[in-house]
């Protein structure tokens, strides 16, 4: 059979079944991370399942995630909303950032854990009839139970921390992570038939919940929670392989690892045994025969999507973790370095070994799942969505990707209002990006690429101040403009502690409480600018312990912004206070874009 015929009936099934749908989703694993897309130095962490993938399906060279973070990135995959617009833009959650004298901006509050009304694709595909399941890491707040998953299972698997990560691991007597029988790659004249691999209870039960699907398509979430920090493996013999191969010491010293580059032997560990569990997931899915299709084994039917939450995190603390060059910066960085990640899409009708160099966004995943699963959601959740269809490019080998009105998507924005000197939106368009930075009150431009070949990938050469790029930064520039005011972003807010503020900002007179009728209320002076939006957020009480995740009842209340009453006149808030409600405190957003909290109240 031709691969022109081969292709055209793995697309004729595609479209007469109910796919499954997994996405492997890695914390913190860089462009650079895996043997996918090297550039440059050759990447030393071994990802033979990772390159087995791609040699299966499609690999995209210029993946992004939604956000430079964890968090918004998932909430992003998962909502298909852009994280600006669902105005979760970070891992702050529900702390309160007052600035420093010293800053002029501070960021702005996100709350608790993802709005409960926000539309998730597990839910989308429950309606559609899928078995939904997440393993591994949330990091939405509360549990995944609560957003359409009808299996959730949280445990941090073999990443658990080590009390001394220099000694301490497995063996085939351990009592948690027991080492395996069978052998697995890497390979090496000290272990010709590979090594053995502790038990990853994530890993398992992503296996098992695989399994339990007889009836239904399913929907799998597996969400690692590697390569994150703590760098450590409970891997004795992958450590030694790694120590080994970046000529140190087995086992480490103890104390930081310092060695720039690509030398920390724990980060490369944790690269390899996330592989190893890809290897793990996509051998059984080959190995395993499909109950709802007969004759045909679950690989055959099951679209596979890796990637990684944000670029990857280079340091923590004085340990030098990963590099992600050639790209600039990593992890909590809008520059390519903290948001292209490695991404790989197998499964019917997906062209073997194919490739494609255009720019797709995580965000891409929710409308391209939902045609190929043949699902439907309401035509105004669909009109949330902030990605587009990608489909033909997956089967048909589109060169661009178009929307629903026919309309090439010209470029990719990123919002992210946090770190002072971090904060900043980005706009990738054709060879360009194109930074709106907030702390500097100015734009930065360069150009990555020319005529497709690498020009500056290393992000080294601004061309913000050359008169010859003028008129491209203001095309640029109202197009990103566009993008913020379309989805509404927030922050950053200007700081109402800046010594050198040349606004005023809102002055807090009163807080009042009126205990017979639960009323709180918040007065700022008249002198004040005028209040543009304003809300309370319930806090746990001073002191109060917080319950654990999946342990005890959680207020869902807790730590989300609530609306208030303004009276503009008399610059007054007021909002009543529901039993169970221990202690609040009232956020401001004044006409001068200051953002001030008043003092937590105890509810007396």
């Amino acid at each position: 059979m031709t691969m022109g015929l081969l292709i055209a009936s793995n697309s004729a099934f595609a479209a007469e079944m109910k796919p499954n749908i997994l996405i492997f989703y890695v914390d913190d694993l860089g462009w650079q991370g895996t043997q996918l897309n090297d550039v440059d130095k050759p990447c030393p962490y071994e990802t033979p399942n990772v390159l087995k993938l791609a040699e299966q399906g499609m690999n995209f060279t210029q993946g992004f995630s939604p956000a430079p973070t964890c968090a918004p990135s998932r909430a992003g995959i998962i909502t298909g909303q852009h994280p600006g617009k669902l105005r979760y833009t970070h891992v702050l959650f529900d702390r309160i950032i007052k600035g420093k004298p010293t800053e002029e901006f501070v960021d702005p509050y996100l709350g608790s854990h993802l709005q409960l009304d926000a539309l998730t694709l597990a839910t989308a595909l429950k309606d559609n009839g899928y078995h939904t399941g997440h393993v591994g890491k949330w990091h939405l707040g509360l549990s995944s139970s609560l957003f359409g998953f009808d299996f959730s299972h949280e445990d941090r698997g073999v990443h658990r921390k080590l009390p001394d990560r220099t000694k301490g691991f497995s063996t085939v007597d351990d009592p948690k992570y027991p080492l395996g029988k069978e052998k697995y790659p890497p390979i090496s004249e000290k272990k010709p038939d590979g090594i053995s691999y502790p038990y990853d209870d994530v890993t398992e039960t992503a296996l098992k919940f695989i399994d339990s699907n007889d009836d239904k398509p399913f929907f799998l979430y597996l969400a690692h929670w590697m390569v994150h920090w703590p760098a450590m493996t409970r891997n004795g013999e992958l450590l030694e392989h790694y120590c080994d191969k970046l000529g140190q010491p087995f086992p480490p010293k103890p104390g930081d690892m310092s060695k720039p580059g690509q030398n920390n032997p724990y980060f490369a560990a944790m690269v390899s045994t996330v592989d190893w569990s890809l290897g793990r997931i996509v051998d059984h899915l080959e190995k395993t025969d499909d109950p709802r299709n007969e004759g045909k084994k679950l690989i055959e039917t099951t679209y596979v999507i890796f990637t990684s939450d944000n670029g990857g995190a280079t340091k923590h603390g004085k340990e030098v973790l990963s590099d992600n060059s050639p790209l600039k910066f990593g992890k909590s960085n809008a520059e390519e370095g903290g948001i292209r990640v490695p991404m790989v899409i197998s499964g019917p009708g997906i062209p073997k070994g194919s490739k494609f160099d255009g720019l797709v966004n995580q965000l891409d995943y929710f409308p391209t799942i939902l045609n190929l699963t043949h699902s439907t959601i309401s035509p105004e959740a669909k009109k949330e969505l902030g990605g587009v269809d990608i489909t033909p490019v997956l089967m048909k080998g589109a060169k661009d990707i178009v929307d629903e009105q026919g309309e090439k998507r010209e470029n990719l924005f990123w919002h992210f209002p946090h770190g002072q000197a971090a904060m900043r939106s980005a706009l990738r368009e054709g060879d360009y990006k194109l930074y709106k930075n907030y702390h500097t009150h100015d734009y930065s431009l360069y150009r990555l690429y020319k005529d497709g070949q690498r020009e500056d990938l290393e992000e080294e050469n601004d061309l913000a101040a050359d008169p010859e790029y003028a008129a491209l930064i203001k095309k640029l520039s109202e197009k990103l403009d566009r993008h913020l005011a379309e989805n509404k972003v927030e922050g950053p807010y200007l700081n109402p502690a800046y010594k050198d503020k040349t606004k005023p900002a809102a002055e807090i007179q009163t807080v009042k409480f009126q205990a017979e009728k639960r009323i709180a209320s918040l007065r700022v002076k008249q002198t004040s600018p005028v209040i543009k939006a304003a809300h309370v957020i319930y806090r746990q009480k001073p002191g109060a312990d917080k319950p654990k995740r999946g342990k005890g009842d959680v207020d869902v209340r807790i730590g989300i912004k609530m609306p208030v009453k303004i009276a503009p006149s008399e610059r007054l808030l007021t909002t009543e206070i529901p039993e169970g409600i221990d202690a609040y405190c009232f956020l401001i957003i004044d006409e001068n874009n200051y953002q001030t909290f008043s003092d937590v109240q105890i509810v007396r």
